[in-house]
């Protein structure tokens, strides 16, 4: 792969474009037609082409006139700008200008291409004499979540001889613009590197002036509603928006004709220090941190190349407000809504009045900090590389110069490039082309080419920098241009662009004479050097051989085809190797010879298998096997393995490529090879696998093809009976839906692992039956892996009693009859049929839908191997997971767990217990302990049961209930040593935290906070945080009761079921629980006086900051680790801090309790508590609104309103009345109470607030309120 062009868009109408930018080199006209033409002159209202539509092109594009001036330069008189998204460009002279937008045509192919077409053209001056100076399209970020990195908009923006740059923007200096540039945001590729901020830069003969690219977007987006906004209201009066800039005075330069902004830079130590003496001295002073500028690269004369910087931060930068020169009238002239232009000026509307120049304002002067002098040599442009690192100069002399930016140097040169015009070409590393060998997360490399058209040879060339050779040359044209933007979208930042992809060029080639734009592209390995690029070495050496195999080309690729027949294929690889044959020996080649010879091998093969399993081909008449023991285990397992399938009976999606349509022969030729004479069937993905498994022996387990014809066949064709085995156990596993639904297919399983094993190579003739054989052992690797618990088991109980067949026939031969047999591959298939039986049951349990309303999900799936490195802990891990997806409270599950074990004092055999047809959830649960006794022991299932809904809390701490669950679990462990490990890790890793943070927010707000303050330090609301608060003194209560019980009680042992002894991997909680330290009773105590006064402060909306309550040691004690021993406080308290406890008094509560008995419409009650209360101002003012919500409730909101009600309502005082209106009596939890407790408790209210008191009048009033309703009653 090697450097090549690609024409990615063609304009159209160039021929127009250029008569209209050249009428000296359009064809003369008609006298009448010039007329028409001089009297219909291009304007802003008439932008078609008039009469250059009367030229008849030719059928390839082109005309006569234009194929005798496709030799003239005219595209290089011209200024040219194209959009990096490829979507417009631009071509300007002098005054005129013409806009191409891109859009989609189908050719006479069919095939899709872009197209840019004439979208606007005009005359673009205002003021009289000025000129086009320099263009540039810069295409505006979308703000739109959805967007994916295309633009929203493209603003063009024009720089005139007169100074003016218009977006349109007012007179920024009255010199002529040389040069626009713009700098867009470029991700940065290291963690050092500096993020540069957007910029437009405009270069005047002696200044130098940028707009920060945040104000300009943002400017240019408000500038565009604006024009839109007074479009749609028929308003001529734009207000153009403030513009903020920078203006630079460049000094020390002769003559300046081009510039590029570097951005901005920090300089090292070293620089810093050698600058600082440079500039004062010996005893110059540098600063602490290198000072942050913005560097500034100029070329032309005197010197040849400049270098600016300005200072960041200083008082250097003057900031003015300018405004954008958007039409100061709107015309007809407007741009469609989907080009997106900004408004212009109609050429035909006369100025009311001479324009008045807008001040001009002075620039900062700028020195320059160094240069490359070179008296003779004038600079004439400069193109800075898309790192920012390195940049190419042009200069008189036909020389192109590579700078380093940061060193200030010239670095490379290349001679004989007259007129050359330059770009860059950035190119990542693929992923897959370097070896990850230090980190995956290593940053991907990226290498600069540069990209030089000479325009006077006729060669576009590519190069490798710094040093590197050229890598590509091609032969272009003398009259095409190189665009280069250098940009990207503007308005783009480190947040916007996460997951954005854009679609931008790089560096562009427009050839004139055919209309074509072409992409440069460039493969990353060309900028490695000749030792390290592979890939260069592997394209020589391919070219060398292409001349080679085309024979084994023709046959591989027939063989691989998707639609040729089989019989096509045998054919014609038969020819092949009888026309091989016939050649002379040593002419022809052995590999083809061996590969026809084997591929025709395997196409017979696939032609035999699929005449076996075709329907005409009738199986053999079987006899019914009778297989010894199977029909005993089948009633065993049968009720649980019923419920399974019910369980797992789901309809799933199919695709065509899942097995069950026919294996395509490619398919077939791609898994078989032949290595040293023996055919081997190479392993690939699980599904090719299976597929090919199925081709071979479904048609076998399903009873549909001849078992014996069909292994006899695989026998002869030489296949490994282990890799048969493989395959045949890999359909079994795969397709349980379909295995499970057929009665027949453990008989016809039986029969092919007994054929199987008849087959040479399949059982080694020197085994010892007191060994572990390695064909049986195949088949228990495969059971124990599979997550098919049903097909699995089914498979390990035929598999067992054919080994046992086999092994004692066997063992018959060699031993007397009158002893009894025992072997160690046996003894292995016991422990490994009743591992699947237990897999069966928990998978099934696993399989139960969650309840109505709850997420669905993936159903958990599990297997003899997976649980044996789940460790000791994994059978209840996946119960307690189960129990919580179906919600079920644990008193529910306490009932079922005593179920059980009254089952197990029963002596009711196991067997009963596996009549489960028809069983339910704590039947199945039931079932499952009764397999697992160790494994789900009580108090190592609620632990973890606990354990999962204290994570599953953490998860979302909202759910408060998720919380009182874990600490209900907690409370049903009976043994203490447990407990308190539970309660001891609960406190550490889920709760301390969050009760800590909930403390000090109390503290800190002396009262209980409101929801917004508990979701931001807590992280729940208020209602959740009160849930809280109470399980934590639940929690802590355990912890001490199970601290006081674990001298009394030994510590339990953990132990695990005889089949399952071998698991390794993580401790289950339990264990975990057992090993953690014994905890410091007094602390925890001092704890859960802190969490009672916390939830009693939440539950009450008390005033108080808990805290403060305690002295110095009590608070420094809180929050420790509760093994630790801490100074607690003593009996003595000090009497500030007794002050401070008694001002939460009991009568903040009895005055809580009072207002509640009243809530409830408990008067009576209410009243023998009232005369407990001390502070009867403050409950007078408490009971008087709720007496105000209960007059509202019968005044307002009641549903049997009388006429006389209505006249009371309206003889009320308006004061009374408004108030009333805002009383809620919603919050009453008893609202219908009678009016002689009304009147009752507003005459107590009224004897508890005193006369002076602000809320004394209405109470008089609802007092009289009351006795009116009374009496109207």
């Amino acid at each position: 792969m090697s450097c090549c062009l690609l024409d990615f868009c063609r304009v159209q109408e160039l021929r127009q474009v250029r008569e209209f930018l050249f009428p000296s080199q359009k064809p003369a006209a008609a006298p009448d037609e010039s007329k028409d033409q001089a009297e219909n002159e291009l304007t802003w209202d008439d932008s078609d082409w008039g009469s250059w539509e009367a030229s008849d092109p030719k059928e390839d594009g082109t005309t006569a006139e234009e194929e005798v001036q496709q030799g003239v330069p005219w595209l290089q008189d011209c200024v040219l700008s194209l959009s990096p998204c490829s979507d417009l460009l631009v071509i300007a002279r002098e005054h005129k200008a013409a806009f191409l937008s891109a859009k989609w045509q189908t050719d006479d192919s069919g095939r899709e291409e872009m197209t840019l077409a004439v979208s606007w053209s005009g005359t673009l001056s205002s003021e009289e004499g000025e000129c086009v100076s320099s263009v540039i399209c810069i295409p505006l970020a979308s703000q739109k979540r959805s967007s994916t990195g295309r633009p929203d908009w493209t603003c063009i923006v024009v720089g005139f001889s007169s100074g003016y740059v218009r977006f349109y923007t007012e007179l920024l200096n009255e010199d002529p613009v040389l040069r626009l540039k713009c700098r867009t945001y470029e991700i940065p590729r290291h963690p050092g590197v500096t993020e540069q901020h957007e910029e437009l830069s405009i270069l005047y003969p002696t200044a130098l002036v940028t707009i920060d690219g945040f104000s300009l977007f943002q400017s240019l987006r408000a500038c565009r509603n604006q024009v839109a906004r007074a479009a749609a209201a028929g308003s001529d009066v734009v207000q153009p928006p403030p513009l903020a800039y920078k203006k630079w005075g460049l000094q020390d330069m002769d003559i300046i004709v081009d510039h590029s902004s570097v951005g901005i830079m920090t300089l090292n130590v070293f620089d810093q220090m050698k600058n600082a003496s440079i500039l004062g001295g010996f005893h110059a002073s540098v600063k602490g941190s290198p000072p942050a500028m913005s560097q500034y690269m100029t070329v032309g004369g005197g010197p040849f190349t400049g270098f600016y910087y300005a200072v960041e931060g200083s008082s250097q930068p003057l900031l003015s407000h300018v405004a954008l020169a958007v039409a100061s009238k709107l015309t007809s002239a407007l741009f469609s809504a989907a080009s997106g232009w900004l408004g212009w000026k109609n050429k035909n509307e006369e100025e009311p009045g001479q324009k008045q120049k807008p001040k001009v304002e002075p620039a900062t002067p700028l020195p320059v900090r160094f240069g490359l002098p070179d008296s003779r040599r004038h600079g004439e442009s400069i193109c800075l590389s898309p790192c920012n690192t390195m940049a190419g100069v042009t200069d008189d002399f036909g020389r192109v110069t590579l700078l380093d930016v940061a060193r200030g140097i010239a670095i490379r040169m290349w001679k004989g490039y007259r007129d050359a015009q330059l770009g860059w070409v950035q190119v990542s590393e693929a992923r897959g082309e370097r070896e990850i060998a230090t980190s995956p997360s290593m940053p991907r490399r990226h290498a600069q080419f540069l990209v030089i058209y000479a325009p006077r040879r006729g060669i576009l060339e590519v190069w490798g920098t710094q040093h590197g050779p050229r890598v590509g040359a091609f032969t272009v044209g003398k009259h095409c241009r190189l665009l280069y933007p250098g940009y990207r979208l503007m308005g783009v930042n480190s947040v916007t662009s996460q997951g954005w992809h854009l679609h931008t060029q790089q560096v562009c080639l427009f050839d004139p004479t055919t209309g074509v734009l072409r992409s440069i592209t460039i493969p990353f390995h060309l900028a490695l050097s000749d030792k390290k690029s592979e890939r260069a070495k592997d394209m020589h050496l391919l070219k060398r051989l292409t001349h080679l195999g085309f024979f084994r080309q023709a046959l591989e690729s027939m063989l691989t085809s998707k639609n040729a027949p089989v019989a096509c294929m045998t054919n014609v690889t038969r020819a092949l190797l009888a026309s091989l044959k016939e050649q002379d020996p040593e002419a022809v080649d052995e590999s083809l010879l061996q590969l026809c010879s084997s591929q025709l091998r395997l196409l017979q093969l696939y032609t035999d298998v699929q005449l076996l399993h075709t329907p005409d081909s009738s199986p053999t008449e079987t006899e019914s096997l009778s297989v010894a023991g199977i029909e005993e285990d089948l009633a065993r397992v049968g009720p649980i393995l019923q419920r399974y399938a019910e369980l797992n009976s789901r309809p799933s999606v199919s695709f065509a490529q899942d097995p069950g349509g026919p294996l395509p022969v490619r398919a077939f030729l791609s898994q078989l090879v032949f290595e040293g004479g023996e055919l081997r069937v190479v392993r690939g993905p699980d599904t090719d696998w299976t597929h090919l498994g199925s081709f071979l022996f479904w048609g076998c387990l399903s009873g549909q093809s001849p078992l014996e014809r069909v292994c006899e066949t695989l026998q002869q064709s030489g296949i490994s009976p282990q890799q048969l085995l493989s395959l045949l156990l890999t359909v079994w596993l795969n397709r349980e839906k379909e295995i499970l639904k057929r009665a027949d297919a453990i008989r016809n399983l039986h029969t092919l692992l007994n054929t199987l094993s008849s087959m040479k190579g399949a059982l080694d003739e020197s085994w010892d039956v007191q060994c572990i054989s390695p064909w049986w052992q195949q088949v228990r690797n495969a059971c124990v892996q599979s997550e098919s618990a049903g097909a699995a088991l089914l498979a390990g109980l035929v598999a067992h009693r054919a080994a046992k067949s086999s092994i004692t026939s066997l063992a018959e031969s060699k031993f007397q009859a009158d002893w009894e047999f025992v072997s160690l591959e046996l003894e292995q298939w016991v422990v490994c049929v009743r591992q699947l039986e237990d897999v069966l049951a928990l998978q099934t349990l696993l399989s139960l839908p969650p309840p109505q309303g709850s997420p669905g999900g993936a159903v958990p799936r599990c297997s003899v191997k997976s649980l044996l490195e789940s460790g000791r802990g994994g059978v209840a891990d996946s119960v307690a997971k189960l129990i919580f997806r179906q919600d079920a409270a644990p008193e529910m599950l306490q009932d079922i767990v005593q179920r059980r074990v009254a089952e197990q004092n029963s002596e009711e055999p196991v067997e009963e217990l596996l009549q489960l047809a028809e069983a339910e959830k704590d039947e199945l649960l039931v079932c499952v302990c009764q397999r697992f006794p160790h494994s789900l022991a009580p108090d190592v299932l609620w632990a973890h049961c606990c354990w999962e809904y204290v994570v599953q809390w953490n998860k979302d701490p909202e759910m408060g209930r998720y919380l009182e669950w874990s600490v209900e679990y907690l409370k049903m462990i009976c043994s203490p040593h447990i407990q308190l490990g539970i309660s001891s890790m609960m406190w550490n890793t889920f709760i301390v935290k969050r009760f800590s943070a909930a403390a000090f927010l109390m503290e800190k707000v002396g009262k209980a906070p409101k929801d917004r303050l508990c979701r931001r330090d807590v992280g729940m609301g208020d209602a959740a945080m009160t849930s809280f608060l109470g399980s934590c003194v639940q929690l802590l209560q355990t912890l001490m009761e199970a601290d006081s019980g674990v001298e009394e009680v030994s510590v339990p042992e953990l132990c695990m079921e005889e089949v399952w002894g071998s698991a390794e991997g993580l401790a289950s909680i339990a264990e975990l629980a057992l090993q953690q330290k014994a905890v410091h009773y007094p602390l925890v105590q001092h704890h859960c006086l802190l969490a009672s006064l916390l939830h009693a402060a939440m539950s009450f909306s008390l005033r108080l900051k808990p805290l403060s309550l305690f002295d110095s040691k009590g608070k420094n004690a809180f929050f420790r680790d509760l093994t630790s021993i801490q100074l607690l406080p003593s009996g003595d308290v000090d009497p500030n801090l007794v002050a401070i406890r008694q001002e939460v008094s009991a009568d903040i509560l009895r005055r809580h309790l009072v207002w509640e008995l009243y809530n409830q419409g408990l008067d009576l009650r209410a009243e023998e508590v009232m005369l407990e209360v001390e502070d009867k101002d403050v409950l007078g003012s408490q009971l008087l609104v709720l007496t105000g919500q209960r007059l509202a409730f019968s005044l307002l909101h009641s549903q049997t309103q009388t006429k006389a009600t209505m006249e009371l309502l309206a003889r009320l005082p308006p004061t009374l009345c408004t108030w009333l209106k805002a009383m809620d009596p919603s919050e009453l939890q008893c609202p219908s109470v009678s009016l002689q407790q009304s009147s009752r408790l507003v005459c107590r209210v009224i004897e508890m607030l005193p006369e002076n008191h602000a809320q004394y009048s209405i109470a008089l009033h609802l007092l009289e309120a009351v006795d009116s309703l009374q009496e109207h009653k």
